[in-house]
């Protein structure tokens, strides 16, 4: 299979999609894709390092860092999961999980500007349990998953919870059990008083048969999970914070694709086995796109003791309360973030800035970034650097030219969606 299928998918079908669906698509799918697909483009900028022994040039394209590209996200992820590992209280933590009844998806996906609600209503479930029952103030991580394993809409929210909390007087207490079946019911009114909430009128009435339904069957409150993690505390915290932040899907998870369909592969929880679905193209871009969250949305949320104001002030008043009683409970850490060769290194095993040819190392020349549309020198170490960027930006130029003007002798019919995808019901309010 080739390197990013998801990518190609997008490059062959993106243009014609957005076109017939121009009408319904938000602003930020629209801007998210095209990061996307320009990702790695050094049409869009570059870094030149030139090896100080044999003098390889070596052009780093610019990566987009979107929240919808799978290249970009597996790497940020990855590095986020250990600065968030080393950075939290060195405690056991639970990774709980608040689901919905299958019935109110649709709401949820109609009415998006609640989900940021939907997601602080879960954690206050948590956290007035702790304070009533413990007196402690816990360290959450909410992230706020949209994505079912077949890319259907199911939002839920992904929880970091630490087993203890911090009382008024700093110290810190420990505790390792939660009522799944108080929870679940408290949960559960919870969801439904926010939709009754944040509706109008009108379209309560609409919907009070799903609510209702939702109601009565599920007698014991809607589904939490929280299960107990085993094994070291920074592996634990390593897996948790990787499954919190991952995207919709794996680029490995696409089986095939011909031009028409795309075949993925899936985990189905309800009888525990892989299985694989085909859909058509358009489909599988519409699955997709529905979950790129809004402008400025944060699908990671920090509260409690992790509160980002109050993080810093929380890890001073426990270390203060272990050095008096002259007992450690809590680790505290501090991490550093890791610069971007060192980060492709821990992924790849191989340093970047060395060369593959010499072994001597890259030395950083200058770099290229696009203004108004075109490319331009931002900075050159010296002249010889200065005349090598603006060598490579007439070959980049000159090559998309030449692209521009066999297109024009050249005319390319755009391509059109089959017959069954023109015939297939889309459920297009999922990507208003």
């Amino acid at each position: 299979m080739e390197k990013n299928l998801l990518k190609r998918i997008f490059l062959e079908n993106w243009e014609w999609f957005s076109t017939k669906h121009k009408n319904r698509i938000r602003p930020i799918v629209e801007k998210e894709v095209k990061k996307f697909l320009g990702c790695g483009d050094p049409r869009n900028g570059f870094k030149l390092l030139v090896c100080e022994g044999c003098h390889d040039l070596k052009r780093v394209p610019y990566r987009c860092k979107g929240r919808f590209c799978t290249t970009c996200s597996c790497g940020e992820t990855e590095e986020w999961s250990r600065i968030m590992a080393e950075d939290v209280f060195q405690v056991n933590h639970r990774h709980m999980i608040f689901t919905i009844d299958e019935g109110l998806r649709d709401i949820f996906l109609k009415h998006r500007e609640i989900l940021k609600e939907f997601m602080d209503e879960a954690v206050r479930v948590v956290q007035e349990h702790f304070e009533d029952k413990h007196k402690v103030r816990p360290g959450i991580i909410a992230g706020l998953h949209t994505f079912g394993s077949r890319l259907n809409f199911n939002p839920h929210v992904h929880m970091l919870v630490t087993m203890g909390g911090m009382a008024e007087d700093g110290s810190w207490k420990t505790y390792d059990y939660v009522p799944f079946q108080k929870l679940r019911k408290v949960w559960q009114t919870v969801v439904l008083k926010l939709i009754r909430r944040a509706l109008s009128e009108e379209e309560k009435k609409k919907i009070q048969p799903l609510l209702q339904k939702a109601y009565s069957e599920n007698e014991e409150g809607f589904y939490v999970h929280a299960p107990k993690q085993k094994g070291n505390v920074k592996a634990q915290l390593g897996y948790i914070g990787r499954y919190i932040r991952r995207p919709a899907i794996a680029v490995d998870r696409i089986v095939s694709y011909d031009g028409e369909t795309v075949v993925f592969r899936y985990h189905d929880k309800m009888d525990d086995t892989d299985k694989e679905e085909q859909i058509s193209v358009e489909e599988f871009i519409t699955r997709l796109i529905r979950h790129i969250p809004d402008e400025q949305f944060k699908v990671i949320r920090h509260y409690g003791v992790y509160a980002r104001r109050a993080k810093n002030i929380c890890k001073a008043k426990v270390k203060e309360w272990q050095e008096k009683v002259k007992k450690t409970l809590v680790k505290v850490k501090q991490v550093i973030r890791r610069k971007w060769s060192e980060r492709q290194k821990a992924q790849t095993g191989k340093d970047p800035m060395v060369c593959p040819k010499c072994e001597c190392y890259y030395e950083y020349k200058g770099e290229v970034c696009l203004e108004e549309g075109k490319l331009r020198v931002k900075y050159a170490r010296c002249k010889t650097s200065k005349a090598v960027l603006e060598r490579m930006i007439r070959d980049l130029t000159s090559v998309e030219e030449k692209k521009v003007r066999e297109e024009k002798e050249t005319p390319v019919k755009s391509k059109q969606p089959s017959s069954a995808q023109r015939d297939g019901q889309l459920c297009l309010f999922a990507m208003s």
